[in-house]
């Protein structure tokens, strides 16, 4: 299984960037995808999940409101769109993928994982 990211670059405070995760290698009927974030100096932490079924999503309080996780089956992708981005949001942006349809947390419950994408918000 292979995750390819995209669509990171240089936003200004308030702007918006959609990321895309494309799944490779097999076809997800079920699991979660999700994005994690690390910014400098700072742990990976989950940012927003969502179950292949379409029935599950998670946020968490620091995007709630701004970022909306979509995932289209037919392509085999998961999207991130951010909008109201803010300097804090600036970090690597990696998405991963587990073969339970449980949305968790902890990075290590996640088995494939694509390389990151830089997203950088300017004040």
């Amino acid at each position: 299984v292979q995750l390819q990211a995209s669509g990171g670059g240089l936003v200004q405070a308030g702007g918006s960037l959609r990321l895309s995760c494309v799944a490779s290698g097999r076809t997800f009927s079920s699991g979660v995808m999700g994005w994690f974030r690390q910014a400098p100096g700072k742990e990976r932490e989950l940012t927003a999940a969502i179950t292949w079924s379409g029935i599950g999503t998670f946020y968490a309080e620091f995007v709630k409101g701004r970022f909306t996780i979509s995932r289209d089956n037919a392509k085999n992708t998961v999207y991130l769109q951010m909008n109201a981005l803010k300097p804090e949001d600036t970090a690597v942006y990696y998405c991963a993928a587990r073969s339970s349809s449980v949305v968790v947390r902890s990075m290590s419950s996640y088995e494939y994982w694509g390389q990151g994408t830089l997203v950088t918000v300017s004040s």
